[in-house]
């Protein structure tokens, strides 16, 4: 049971998100993808989750890994996270030309992100069609810029109301 599936993304656009690029390192190989569903859990015990879809091909490597940074966009990151969510089509190596380092995972955390969380999987959880990741929060750098946000199906920033 449940609402129609346009009805329910038509709804969903209407909330307004941050955007992240999910990263991953296994058997030497860089995975990442864009994604919005990102939230806290919890202060005491450090955790975050992120949902990601079981159509995604991240998903093996992700569970694999036992490891997941999150890179949270600045305003300036739009074609990167259009890049990572596949909406440039010739890009074969999404990570070809783009700056990262690592923290404690070796997840590829991306220069000029607005901030760097660098999670172990504490539990996953399988949830209709996505598995959410939950992760326990190993290291964290934040930088001062202006988040990329998105809503109604547009990219943009966040502007404070006077």
């Amino acid at each position: 049971m449940g609402i129609d599936a346009e009805l329910f993304r038509n709804t969903l656009t209407k909330w307004a998100s941050g955007v992240t690029v999910v990263t991953t390192t296994h058997e030497g190989q860089h995975h990442g993808l864009t994604v919005s569903s990102f939230s806290s859990v919890s202060l005491d015990s450090s955790l975050i989750l992120v949902c990601i879809s079981h159509r995604t091909a991240a998903l093996p490597m992700l569970l694999a890994a036992g490891h997941f940074a999150v890179n949270i966009l600045s305003s300036a990151q739009r074609e990167i996270a259009r890049r990572f969510a596949g909406q440039i089509p010739d890009i074969v190596d999404r990570f070809d030309g783009i700056a990262y380092s690592t923290l404690v995972t070796g997840s590829p955390l991306l220069d000029g992100a607005l901030a760097w969380i660098d999670c172990h999987t504490a539990r996953t959880i399988e949830a209709g069609d996505h598995t959410i990741f939950i992760g326990e929060i190993a290291a964290a750098t934040v930088f001062d810029d202006a988040p990329l946000v998105y809503t109604n199906r547009q990219w943009g920033t966040f502007a404070p109301l006077a």
